[in-house]
């Protein structure tokens, strides 16, 4: 049975539960963060399911594989933005680790998708 929709996808489920993960990793961060990195982070991780959803939904192959690598570049601003906010003390690597995690599924499942759309 083919996917019929994107909540169909496993990679998608995951990455709503990356979001959930991430703006609880957020309420910690400084308030002044508040319109800087915790904005952007939050943002990164928001648009990881919506690439996956909006390019599934334009049913055009061509669309969805353009639409899921911008998916994997928005994982990849997200890990990079868990990072600087251990290097800043906001949060510890034990406090990132289930986000890292999921991060490091969701790349690995946008690669094999982007593979077998090709």
């Amino acid at each position: 049975m083919g996917v019929r929709d994107y909540r169909d996808l496993i990679v998608w489920q995951k990455s709503m539960d990356l979001v959930t993960e991430v703006y609880r990793l957020t309420r910690g961060f400084p308030r002044e963060e508040l319109f800087g990195l915790t904005s952007q982070v939050r943002r990164a991780a928001v648009s990881i399911p919506s690439n996956i959803a909006e390019g599934q939904a334009r049913q055009s192959t061509a669309e969805f594989r353009r639409f899921l690598s911008i998916a994997q570049g928005s994982r990849a601003e997200v890990e990079t933005q868990l990072l600087i906010a251990v290097r800043l003390n906001y949060s510890t690597e034990s406090d990132v680790q289930t986000a890292v995690s999921l991060l490091t599924e969701i790349q690995k499942m946008l690669a094999v998708l982007q593979t077998r759309l090709q």
